[in-house]
């Protein structure tokens, strides 16, 4: 494992220890590399709308925080400019959600992240765009 990975997870420890709403979501976070996060969900009954579909905010939700924790692998405090989310089919309750974040440009204090929203037989179920602005905090020395 390289050294910019440990950094990259490091982060994404520090960031869930105090997470309160990723955790009473039920999201788990994996950092496969730097630059990208994996977040996972399952559909509670309490994420149901009025139509017994997932609640549209509890998959941007989902989208959002793998996107918040793909941009902050680097040790520097990131949070969103913009987030923008294109619902592409119904989640129901039991599905297993997974949002991948793919990192598609990182300047020096802003990057732009994908993030594709997947059920558990693999068909897309939202596909999410974010835009992130790097504050110039250390996010492990704070």
């Amino acid at each position: 494992m390289t050294d910019d990975l440990k950094r990259a997870r490091a982060c994404a420890e520090r960031m869930y220890r105090n997470d309160v709403a990723s955790q009473s979501l039920g999201i788990e976070i994996e950092i496969p590399e730097v630059g990208s996060a994996v977040a996972t969900m399952t559909v509670r009954e309490d994420m149901a709308n009025g139509f017994d579909l997932c609640h549209g905010g509890m998959i941007f939700a989902l989208a959002d925080t793998a996107f918040a924790f793909a941009c902050n692998a680097y040790d520097d405090v990131t949070v969103a400019g913009s987030g923008t989310i294109e619902f592409l089919r119904p989640a129901f309750i039991g599905d297993e959600l997974r949002a991948v974040a793919l990192e598609e440009h990182r300047g020096k204090r802003s990057g732009i992240y994908a993030v594709e929203v997947i059920n558990q037989r693999d068909e897309f179920v939202a596909l999410f765009r974010g835009r992130a602005v790097a504050r110039g905090q250390s996010l492990l020395d704070g």
